[in-house]
């Protein structure tokens, strides 16, 4: 079977609202009224009118996405293509990979193109943290503390916890991460950075419901960071920390360290990639944006968790034989902050080719979707400062890994 190259034509995601739903004491976030799939229906119609013609040939879709219950459950893919029009005829899947999903679906689309598989792909994910909450699937072994301590399950927060301890972090380093990532993401928005990446959200009256991200700090300073305490000593305490350091017994204890700022809001969000081979893309009139060099799944120790992105840079390194220098713009996904800290002083890349337009923890973290999210601001910030190669790198709990590799044509 000949073995062709997948390209990337187009990318496109919303602004990250806030991922919480009205009360009677709180506003929701400002994308709260939006079902998930009405927000992959805005993405396709977009699409659709930057590359005319583009949903005609489409070929398949496939989304990620983490809480696949309640307005997230059935089939998230189907549910989109029915309200969309995408035709009838286009096979789609919805997968779960946890906070890797985006990237992982983006990975299966450019596989479907290595085989040859005629037209174009879309794929990408989507998660509204403020229709279904955080680990509102009620998997069993979240909550029994027998069969998550012998599945070696934690929360991923103990996974960073447990990184800050073994690299000896202290709280003003997670601090210096956090503040960089808004301040940056601020400044990326104020230069306009993300106007060619980003669809403002308009509600059925045409109402803009929001345009740019809505979690972003601009404001913050070290001094109030320094001032938010820790958050989850507690949890460790309920058996989290024995477990960590039974595993890890050269450690004394778990130095908790995370504030609430230090994590990535959860977020409502939503993207899409168009991929596929680069006659396909001639046959539709489209021209390419980037071509996938290289890709890679990983997993690795569920505890430690978060360090299996890290694990896919280093396959994705050794197959192409790069090096973390040669990449003029890194998206490194910050989950929480002591993984992005070890990165940076492990590969000791140019701090300023990495999340140079914020990350995560500025912007908030709708799960299924945030691979996605990364690589679509990958692709346009290549072409924005005419770079050649970039590599996005996503990680996810249990010990879950992803990465990428880009070059701008």
């Amino acid at each position: 079977m000949k073995i062709v190259e997948p390209f990337i034509f187009d990318a496109l995601r919303t602004p990250r609202g806030l991922g919480r739903s009205a009360t009677v004491d709180k506003p929701g976030g400002s994308l709260s009224s939006c079902a998930p799939h009405e927000l992959i229906v805005d993405l396709t119609e977009a699409l659709d009118q930057r590359n005319p013609g583009l949903l005609k040939n489409i070929s398949s879709l496939t989304l990620g996405c983490v809480g696949q219950v309640a307005a997230q459950g059935g089939h998230l893919a189907l549910v989109s293509r029915l309200a969309s029009n995408i035709p009838n005829h286009v096979p789609v899947k919805t997968l779960n990979n946890y906070c890797v999903s985006g990237l992982t679906a983006v990975n299966d689309a450019a596989t479907a193109t290595k085989t040859n598989r005629d037209g174009l792909h879309l794929a990408g994910g989507v998660e509204s943290l403020s229709s279904v909450g955080f680990l509102a699937d009620q998997a069993t072994y979240y909550s029994d503390p027998k069969l998550s301590a012998s599945l070696n399950w934690a929360p991923p927060i103990m996974g960073a916890e447990l990184i800050a301890t073994i690299e000896g972090f202290s709280k003003q380093d997670l601090d210096e991460i956090t503040l960089r990532s808004h301040l940056n993401a601020e400044k990326a928005w104020q230069n306009g950075f993300y106007n060619s990446s980003v669809m403002p959200v308009k509600d059925k009256t045409g109402k803009i419901l929001l345009k740019r991200d809505e979690l972003i700090r601009g404001c913050l300073t070290a001094e109030k960071l320094a001032e938010i305490p820790p958050a989850f000593a507690k949890q460790g305490e309920s058996g989290f920390d024995q477990m960590m350091l039974a595993i890890h017994p050269q450690l004394d204890a778990i130095q908790h360290l995370h504030s609430i700022a230090n994590c990535p809001g959860m977020a409502d969000g939503a993207a899409l990639v168009v991929i596929g081979t680069e006659a396909s893309g001639n046959l539709a009139g489209l021209e390419p944006k980037a071509k996938i060099i290289a890709t890679a799944e990983t997993a690795g120790d569920p505890i430690l968790q978060l360090a299996a992105g890290l694990d896919a840079i280093e396959l994705l390194l050794k197959q192409t034989s790069l090096s973390i220098h040669d990449f003029d713009r890194i998206e490194f996904m910050e989950a929480f902050a002591a993984p992005t800290v070890k990165f940076l002083r492990r590969y000791n890349p140019d701090a300023d080719k990495v999340n140079t337009n914020g990350g995560h923890i500025a912007m908030g973290h709708p799960m299924g979707a945030t691979g996605a999210i990364l690589l679509t601001t990958l692709v346009h910030e290549l072409k924005r400062i005419d770079g050649t190669l970039g590599l996005v790198v996503a990680q996810a709990g249990g010990g879950i890994g992803s990465a990428m590799i880009i070059e701008r044509v």
